[in-house]
């Protein structure tokens, strides 16, 4: 089927929760009728309820922190952080507790956290609503980084990371949310922490995250 990778993100988190009662979703105007800024949550409160789609007060260190509890009480949380330029106000919680909770109790504690927020310039948005930043989240032990590039990369690693029993930070171009793509249809679950090649040859190889993906292929 084909759909926008904004279509793609919606479709996944229903399934997910359809899928999954511990999955809860929140995050600043998730559960509005528009559905965030973006329409990425759009619908989920009408089928889930509030209890299940949570907005939160605007303050980034009490919604990541949140979902950090509620992971380790045995739900599987996705927060959404609006933009990843306020990365941080919450730093402290990513860096210092949920990137730590397995090993500070020796494997003892699950911390399934999916903490979704969105990065790139080219939508209007600013010099502080248009940065990346990914390359922070990666070099913290403890926590996986996703940055998909298509919309079936979006169903696949957003399912992996829901079903994650670690933290995954799920990395989202703006510019690319118009973008459609072919997207599988029924229960599809990529691999964390595996490449996909998309074009084979012998004398170089190129690796490109996002919105660069396009840029590569193209060049």
């Amino acid at each position: 089927m084909k759909m926008s990778i904004r279509e793609a993100i919606n479709q996944t988190l229903h399934e997910e929760m359809a899928r999954d009662d511990r999955v809860v979703v929140m995050g600043e105007d998730v559960a509005s009728d528009q559905g965030g800024v973006y329409g990425i949550t759009e619908g989920l409160t009408k089928k889930y309820g509030m209890r299940r789609v949570i907005d939160t007060p605007i303050t980034e260190s009490a919604i990541v922190g949140a979902a950090g509890g509620a992971a380790l009480t045995g739900l599987r949380p996705v927060a959404e952080l609006m933009f990843v330029d306020f990365l941080g106000v919450c730093l402290d919680q990513i860096l210092n507790q949920i990137a730590k909770f397995r090993y500070m109790f020796g494997g003892q504690a699950r911390t399934p956290v999916v903490i979704r927020t969105m990065i790139g310039a080219g939508t209007g948005t600013g010099p502080q609503h248009s940065q990346i930043l990914y390359p922070l989240l990666a070099a913290i032990p403890g926590i996986k980084v996703v940055a998909p590039a298509f919309p079936a990369d979006v169903k696949g690693l957003i399912a992996a990371a829901v079903r994650c029993d670690d933290p995954v930070l799920v990395f989202e171009q703006k510019s690319l949310y118009p973008m459609k793509g072919e997207v599988p249809d029924g229960e599809y679950v990529d691999e964390l922490g595996k490449a996909r090649v998309l074009r084979r040859g012998k004398d170089c190889t190129i690796v490109a995250l996002a919105l660069m993906v396009h840029r590569a292929l193209a060049a």
